[in-house]
């Protein structure tokens, strides 16, 4: 495990307690040797984590759309800044550079990465952890969902697993250095889409 990307708000959210989070987290990370990949801007949560790792010696890598440059304010404090054409090369780039993902407190863009990389997994593109950093409760709705995704077969439950949740970014971690997949199958129910076929 040499580098974590890290999703999250280009706002710092409500709470004091998501950049706070932001900064544990980063102590976890710099404490273990770990670089943070990221979005590459200089607001919100996003740059709290940054700053923190920086601050504390560690690696901090961003990757940015050019038209985003000036709306998320570009970190210029980095160990580096990819500045990229769109949305899609950043995702790209991001995970590349990733060994895995999590994602903190974030809004609609935090939510599109995260299940990007989620189908990326569950269709067998790449094998890393994937976890949502639960602060304060923030992701329970999320996780309930997942269930019921899996309660209405749309989601198998080894599917579910491959979304982990941890409140303590030690245990994060330790999960993430630990990670084996055991993922085996895409779909939910197979008698049911047997069922289907005439």
């Amino acid at each position: 495990m040499k580098s974590i990307c890290v999703y999250c708000g280009s706002s710092p959210g409500a709470s004091p307690a998501y950049a706070e989070a932001a900064r544990k987290l980063a102590q976890e990370m710099v404490k273990n040797n770990i670089a943070l990949v990221y979005g590459g801007g200089n607001v919100g949560l996003m740059g709290i984590i940054a700053s923190e790792v920086m601050k504390l010696g560690g690696e901090a890598t961003g990757v940015i759309p050019k038209a985003l440059l000036d709306k998320e304010l570009g970190h210029d404090g980095l160990t580096r800044l990819h500045i990229v054409k769109d949305m899609h090369e950043r995702k790209a780039m991001m995970a590349e550079l990733s060994d895995g993902f999590v994602a903190m407190p974030g809004g609609m863009g935090t939510l599109e990465e995260l299940f990007e990389v989620l189908t990326w997994a569950q269709l067998g593109f790449h094998y890393k952890p994937i976890s949502l950093y639960n602060v304060d409760g923030f992701y329970n709705n999320l996780i309930a969902f997942v269930d019921h995704l899996v309660s209405q077969r749309f989601v198998s439950s080894d599917q579910s697993g491959l979304m982990m949740h941890e409140a303590d970014p030690v245990k994060l971690i330790e999960r993430f250095q630990t990670f084996k997949p055991t993922y085996k199958t895409k779909w939910a129910d197979r008698e049911a889409v047997a069922n289907l076929v005439p």
